[in-house]
């Protein structure tokens, strides 16, 4: 046993590359690129330290050139996830048992190895399989992966140092304890440093975790697996089933040992998970912790006092870096009538100058959307736009799946602010403006109010404090994090814990330690020193 107080430092967020013509790590990372390209690889289950094959085998395809292939891997099925549930409950009690600083090391070893040894390799994975840009992977699959491992133990220290109050004679103390059961991760196909942390922050408080990624995400979460084990993982503690969600979550979901799910995809899934736990709850041992980020339909707010250069640049980045394909992506924007024209003309200016295409070609700023099923959605949006007397498309508009799913960065003007492009959820390279009269500013902050199901992100652009306050006030509930003049995208850990309510799911905050908190059970303990001999109490004494 180690005799002794075990400090973490706090950590700083990892520095951003630039990927600059002639820098080190654009030679480094183009070269990473064309090896992955050249060389599929096969992927397997990763289950108790093994690798299980199926035969059942997928292919891996970049969305922006469906040509090439990545590789294959192997579908896990029911049996798969059974071998999970056994692994994970084998492997949770002496990982549990293990001092808290023994498994923070992992975390922070894994950090250095994504730091250096992998940086490349999981940038070039993640552009490669979910068609992002160079900035992209690396703000996500780099950075803040990074920045989830080594903050994650800081914050564990803080968790573990909030003790109750002993009074003389008696000393309380709390245990942090890992969940009895469990963890399921389901982790989407748009941030690679989701994925990495929504297996990876359970075990982190002691738990055993099987993981479920997203069948579009699948090469990079592979690589997370091979950081994990060098990094020094034990067997078991993760297992990876990638695979159909209708395939592998019924097993997972229905056992009795289930402690919890860890979400991040659709409000659809998301609630159909809840469900499905709660139809029956009384089957399980204790009940599931359910935390969960969903969908959004995220708003831009402008006040006629806005600075109109920021605005448009905060419409462009935020509604378009990486398709419009972030959770935090805004796609409805509310503009005054006084700064309309002025507004217009500059965004429509700086959207022409886009260019879309290959991620290798590093002078794209848009790729491809992830998947066939998400193409005809979003082109399903625009051919209703067309058609709509209440829409106008201002620019884009069109698609192209004939070498990779294309879709044109989209501004779209609508007559109607309840329209259907103002409140649904379209999760592509598609913006919807509405613009209201200036005078009404105070009516139409409570309009985007209730507008949407959602309260992910939102943003309000004003150089006047009396209208940032109003703002402040009227969407407190609209947007569980809130920029004031800035892109609602883009958190970064330790600085801004991200996560929304209302339909955008629990606000559990992903990097802080309000998510770390969840995957605990605590057990407060007392020790009386000069415990009572005599049950009588002095007011029991005759007069």
């Amino acid at each position: 046993m180690f005799n002794g107080i075990f400090h973490i430092r706090k950590p700083e967020n990892e520095p951003i590359m630039a990927y600059a013509p002639g820098s080190r790590e654009r030679a480094e990372l183009k070269m990473k690129l064309e090896e992955m390209l050249a060389d599929p690889v096969e992927v397997p289950c990763m289950i108790g330290g093994k690798a299980i094959t199926t035969g059942d085998m997928m292919e891996m395809r970049p969305p922006h050139d469906l040509s090439s292939s990545l590789g294959k891997y192997h579908k896990a099925g029911p049996k798969e996830a059974e071998l999970a549930i056994a692994a994970a409950n084998e492997a949770k009690v002496t990982w549990g048992e293990m001092e808290w600083s023994s498994r923070a090391t992992v975390l922070l070893k894994a950090a250095e190895l994504l730091s250096g040894k992998y940086r490349q390799t999981l940038n070039a994975a993640t552009m490669l399989c979910m068609s992002k840009t160079c900035h992209q992977a690396e703000i996500d699959s780099a950075c803040e992966l990074i920045d989830f491992w080594r903050f994650n133990p800081y914050f564990m220290t803080q968790i573990y140092d909030d003790q109750p109050i002993s009074t003389h004679g008696v000393l309380n103390y709390m245990e942090h304890r890992p969940l009895e059961g469990f963890v399921f991760a389901i982790s989407p196909f748009n941030f690679t440093s989701i994925a990495g942390n929504l297996p990876t922050s359970p075990a982190l408080m002691g738990n055993a975790v099987i993981w479920k990624p997203s069948s579009n995400a699948v090469l990079p979460a592979y690589y997370i697996m091979k950081i994990l084990a060098e990094a020094g993982m034990p067997e078991g503690v993760i297992n990876m089933v990638p695979g159909p969600g209708p395939s592998v979550a019924p097993p997972v979901l229905n056992h009795l040992d289930l402690g919890g799910v860890h979400f991040t995809g659709s409000t659809y899934v998301f609630s159909s998970i809840w469900l499905a736990i709660g139809s029956d709850i009384r089957k399980y041992y204790s009940y599931p912790r359910i935390v969960g980020e969903t969908g959004g339909k995220n708003f831009i707010f402008a006040h006629a006092s806005s600075d109109i250069e920021a605005l448009v640049a905060a419409i462009v980045r935020g509604g378009f870096e990486y398709q419009g394909q972030k959770c935090s992506a805004p796609s409805r924007v509310y503009v005054p009538d006084s700064i309309w024209p002025a507004v217009k003309e500059r965004m429509l200016d700086e959207i022409a100058a886009i260019n879309m295409g290959d991620v290798c070609d590093f002078s794209n700023f848009v790729n491809a959307v992830i998947d066939k099923q998400a193409f005809d959605k979003i082109a399903g949006y625009l051919d209703f736009a067309k058609e709509d007397p209440n829409l106008e498309i201002l620019c884009g508009g069109e698609y192209d799946d004939s070498d990779g799913y294309f879709i044109q960065p989209t501004i779209i003007l609508s007559r109607d602010p309840h329209s259907k492009l103002m409140c649904e959820e379209v999760f592509g390279p598609v913006v919807t403006v509405y613009v209201y009269p200036e005078k009404q500013y105070e009516e139409t902050l409570e309009l985007c109010n209730r507008t949407s199901p959602y309260a992910l992100t939102g943003a309000i652009f004003a150089q006047d404090r009396f209208a940032i306050v109003q703002a402040l006030k009227a969407l407190r509930f609209a947007a569980g994090n809130f920029y004031i003049n800035d892109k609602p995208t883009g958190a970064v850990v330790g600085q801004q814990p991200f996560g929304g309510a209302r339909a955008s799911g629990t606000n559990d905050k992903a990097g802080s330690w309000l998510n770390l908190e969840r995957w605990i059970s605590t057990r407060c303990i007392k020790e009386n020193f000069l415990p009572p001999t005599d049950y009588r109490y002095p007011f029991m004494q005759p007069e």
